[in-house]
């Protein structure tokens, strides 16, 4: 497993005993006695389960029209609630994009409102002084972040509404002050192959905190506390080791070796695979680019297929631990007053043109996988949503009652839950400048999306413009090749390209590169493209091989 190599009594079972001594004192609140079989208070308040996995697309799932991964318990959570097939995490400024991802998810804020964000005028006065090299006189100057945010972030939201609050996930790469604010906090990267290592330890977390609950009730305590659980998990981010029996279903192994060849049990190329990307993506030496165990910069059928495999089987694992708990919900008369989220950090490419990362914005990075379900909810419903995972926050505290907090600036979806409306904006906004700047922006409007480059001192500078109704995956002109069509077995559409350099659509680009720049200055992103941004290198860092094997 990345960064421990867990014992029979391994930091991830080392919970356990200071589990069972916080656990009754949190869930019992002002405790009384009742009967098993009473109406508690608590269940006046619907409970919050909110699963956030590490590195996934939502193309991945069935219930997203994947026909070869196996997500039975997703699949009927899907059934009981709403699919968003237009939701987005905003972006990043590093290349660990969960850092970003995850501080927005747990404050409601927008990308450059969040702790790490740098401002306008801070890049003004860089420039302004010769483009010096990037450090922190300019980074820490941001008026746009609040001070003592963190006491705005979920678990103190919920905390201060009365709810027992609880959250297991991987460490590190997150909003670590707003970890601190749940009142039970179980922390450890679990991405090993073996139950005690893996995403079962964290489905174990969860399980226990129920079962606690379940014990006082029993005893005739009922809590009045309803709950919050932050159920994390530290799959499917590589190293993708997962169980040797479920990866055998997919015909993939941990490790490749000189011996290992094709079959037919691998999955399918992505349709939308290349071999490499047409350009510099603009970060050179990025982790995820060279570094993923198991791939390192190699981009063939086999080493793709393989670790789609082993991407597919933790999914699998993952999904047994959300059927684990949805199961111990329902045998505890809790799910029905249950508000449970599926979503992911954002999603990843794995051979997708041509990449292995998250940090792009194409469809396959930039979008996430979003299932909602709870009272309320029309089961086996889809919408479009257009929603951010930072309008995760404000929709929470709404379904649940409570007041939003006066730093959030997301939007509560509440009304697409109800089937009151189809989406909650019409513009998205994304981002990605953890290389060099400006980096990346993409804007959608309806079925129109600008991705725009400008990266490694202008030396790249390409517009990508999709009509994602005719192009739903993005492809390239690299994928008309007539190889790449007999190897992945499909044969792309006129309209299946970047139109950006199309006269027939000269407007249409037009009118999304305004849109974007409208949309840059609004929410104060503190780059512009054309404007003749130096990165300056940093002094190089003396090599750290232990940290550098860490993943992001």
């Amino acid at each position: 497993m990345n960064k421990m190599n867990f014992k029979p009594f391994s930091p991830c079972a080392s919970w356990a005993l200071s589990f069972l001594i916080l656990v009754p004192s949190i869930l019992s609140g002002k405790a009384h006695k009742e009967s098993p079989n009473s109406s508690a208070t608590h269940l006046k308040r619907p409970n919050i389960l909110f699963i956030l996995t590490d590195d996934q697309a939502p193309f991945s799932l069935s219930a997203y029209g994947n026909t070869e991964s196996t997500t039975p318990n997703i699949d009927r959570l899907a059934k009981r609630g709403m699919r968003f097939d237009a939701a987005y995490q905003m972006g990043a400024f590093q290349g660990a994009v969960c850092t970003a991802s995850r501080h927005m998810i747990m404050s409601g804020r927008t990308v450059w409102h969040i702790p790490g964000a740098r401002s306008r005028q801070s890049v003004i006065d860089q420039m302004a002084a010769g483009n010096p090299r990037d450090g922190k006189r300019w980074k820490n100057v941001n008026p746009n972040v609040p001070k003592g945010l963190e006491k705005n972030t979920m678990g103190a939201v919920f905390n201060r509404a009365g709810y027992a609050t609880m959250r297991t996930c991987k460490r590190g790469n997150s909003y670590s002050a707003a970890n601190k604010q749940f009142t039970i906090v179980k922390e450890a990267s679990c991405r090993g192959g073996e139950k005690e290592n893996g995403s079962d330890w964290h489905g174990d977390q969860v399980l226990g905190f129920l079962s606690e609950r379940e014990r006082q009730a029993n005893k005739g305590v009922v809590a009045n506390k309803p709950f919050m659980i932050y159920f994390g998990l530290s799959h499917p981010h590589d190293p993708r080791n997962a169980h040797p029996e479920i990866l055998a279903k997919y015909g993939a192994v941990n490790q490749l070796s000189e011996t290992s060849m094709l079959n037919a049990q691998l999955p399918k190329l992505p349709i939308n695979y290349l071999p490499q990307h047409p350009f510099p993506h603009g970060h050179p030496g990025l982790r995820d680019e060279v570094a993923v165990q198991g791939v390192r910069s190699k981009r063939d059928e086999l080493t793709i297929r393989n670790e789609k495999g082993r991407e597919y089987a933790c999914i699998e694992s993952i999904d047994t631990q959300i059927g684990r708990v949805m199961d111990k919900l329902e045998s505890m008369g809790e799910l029905d007053n249950t508000y449970i989220i599926f979503t992911s950090d954002h999603g990843i490419a794995i051979g997708r043109h041509g990449l292995m990362g998250k940090q792009s914005l194409y469809e396959h990075s930039w979008r996430v996988p979003y299932i909602v379900a709870g009272p309320g909810i029309a089961a086996n419903s889809a919408s479009t949503g257009n929603i951010y995972l930072l309008d995760t926050l404000a929709t929470i505290c709404d379904l649940a009652g409570i007041e939003v907090p006066s730093t959030n600036e997301g939007i509560s979806f509440k009304p697409v839950l109800e089937g009151k409306q189809d989406s909650i904006r019409d513009v998205l906004y994304g981002c990605y400048c953890g290389g060099t700047k400006p980096g990346m922006r993409s804007v959608r409007k309806g079925d129109w999306k600008l991705i725009r480059y400008e990266t490694l001192d202008g030396k790249v500078k390409e517009t990508q413009l999709f009509n994602l109704r005719e192009n739903p995956n993005e492809l390239l002109i690299e994928h008309h090749a007539t190889e790449l069509v007999r190897l992945i077995g499909n044969q792309p559409t006129a309209m299946q390209r970047n139109l950006a350099d199309d006269q027939a659509f000269a407007e249409k680009r037009k009118e999304m590169e305004a849109l974007l720049r409208r949309e840059m200055k609004r929410l104060d992103d503190p780059y512009r493209f054309d404007e003749g941004y130096i990165n300056r290198q940093s002094k190089p860092k003396q090599k750290n091989t232990r940290r550098n094997k860490k993943a992001e």
